[in-house]
């Protein structure tokens, strides 16, 4: 009985996992695209009409919906579509504290339990294999896991990513308390010991990386990612075109999904010949590269410089010669590339923000820019931040605000599943004036 009370609980937590991560894995695909569409795109866009309306704008179209709403394209890939994976480092059901997986619990109820992911469809058998590894190797390590950072602990984080190339690179989060560098250094040969020639190997890394932080989170500026083995770089093909990718550099978590998501961002473009197309927070710079032979030029804006010289690579190797690259924070960048343009050229905007959103400045230095007749907003979370955006690119000219540009409307609105088995799509909103 106790051996069956066991089981019944274990298959309990591995089904909350898959609840709180997948929540629509039980459905049959093209249901899942049902569900997104009716129960949290169309509540989107009639949000947005809603608060559209609150400014004085005729907002409404049928449906109560800001602009038309097409169905959700369908990602090409269905299962094991992540090419990115973070793996917490926490206590798991059965006691062990050393626990590589995801978290099921909350933090108020004080019942979070670190379950290995072995059975959620979305994240790919190699990342489980290197999850499964690690585990293995702090688990014999002499040092603890860090969960709580006051109460000491090291090892931490893991995040694995891959290409269709073949590459898999992994980095690892260490909190160095009081170490020393000679017990740090002891600590990474270890660790490049087991991923080498221990039982490691198996996973054959392209990249390992390590990284000392004291903080939740840490860019390579903050605490810089430390190559311990293998090549810097991780390579991805995408619509033709090879993309070179650092440790903290975003590329689009579903590689598959995001060569049909580009194909319509060109497409919603309708970029002429002579079009500058400005494209903001741009990663390694994919959208821009992708689109850069339909359009005379391409400006690309992001905050990370890792990516930013990523970006610059890919340029140069695919031989794309009519991009420039600006690194820094895009509301310092662009209001200074925007604020004397006066190119005879149309000038297109894509933006592809973080869950943040796009700063005021930003959104400010879009509408003062007259050139910009078109605009395309891609969001993984339009509910969250974007919103606020939406408003902003919308809202009457305000001189308070020195919004003195003339508003943009919502046209046309495009469901991407980047994300099946979740409720989640990446939605394209196309906004014009």
């Amino acid at each position: 009985r106790n051996q069956d009370s066991s089981s019944s609980g274990h298959c309990l937590v591995l089904s909350r996992l898959a609840n709180a991560v997948t929540p629509l894995w039980r459905l049959p695909y093209q249901e899942q695209l049902q569900v997104r569409y009716y129960e949290s795109q169309r509540k989107i866009l009639q949000t947005l009409a809603s608060r559209l309306e609150e400014l004085g704008i005729d907002a409404q179209k049928p449906g109560g919906l800001c602009c038309p709403l097409q169905p959700v394209v369908p990602s090409p890939i269905i299962n094991g579509y992540r090419n990115k994976s973070t793996f917490s480092v926490n206590r798991g059901p059965d006691g062990n504290p050393k626990t590589v997986g995801l978290y099921v619990g909350t933090g108020r109820e004080r019942n979070i339990v670190c379950v290995k992911a072995n059975h959620v469809e979305n994240i790919p058998s190699k990342h489980k294999q290197v999850a499964q590894c690690y585990e293995e190797f702090i688990c014999h390590s002499p040092l603890d896991s860090c969960i709580l950072f006051h109460e000491g602990g090291h090892w931490r984080e893991l995040v694995v990513r891959t290409t269709r190339c073949g590459h898999t690179m992994a980095i690892i989060t260490f909190h160095p308390q009081q170490l020393g560098q000679g017990a740090l250094a002891t600590q990474k040969a270890l660790l490049k010991e087991f991923f080498t020639s221990g039982a490691g190997a198996v996973c054959a890394l392209t990249s390992l990386y390590f990284q000392e932080s004291t903080m939740t989170r840490c860019s390579h500026e903050q605490s810089p990612y430390q190559l311990l083995h293998g090549a810097p770089h991780i390579f991805e093909e995408l619509l033709g075109l090879r993309f070179r990718i650092s440790p903290d550099a975003f590329f689009q978590v579903n590689t598959a999904g995001a060569e049909v998501l580009y194909q319509a961002v060109g497409e919603l473009c309708q970029a002429a010949g002579d079009t500058v197309l400005l494209d903001i927070c741009c990663g390694t710079g994919t959208i821009g590269l992708s689109l850069a032979h339909q359009v005379s030029k391409v400006i690309g804006v992001d905050v990370v410089e890792k990516a930013i010289e990523d970006a610059e690579w890919n340029a140069a190797f695919n031989g794309i010669s009519n991009c420039e690259f600006h690194s820094g924070k895009a509301e310092a960048v662009l209001p200074q590339l925007l604020a004397s343009w006066e190119e005879a050229r149309p000038l297109v905007a894509v933006v592809n923000p973080s869950r943040a959103g796009l700063h005021y400045r930003v959104v400010r230095a879009i509408r003062n820019c007259r050139a910009i007749r078109r605009l395309l907003y891609i969001s993984c979370k339009p509910e969250g931040e974007a919103m606020r955006n939406f408003l902003e690119l919308c809202c009457p000219p305000d001189p308070r605000k020195k919004l003195a540009g003339e508003p943009f409307a919502p046209v046309l609105a495009i469901p991407f599943d980047m994300f099946p088995h979740t409720v989640h799509c990446e939605l394209v909103l196309l906004f014009t004036r």
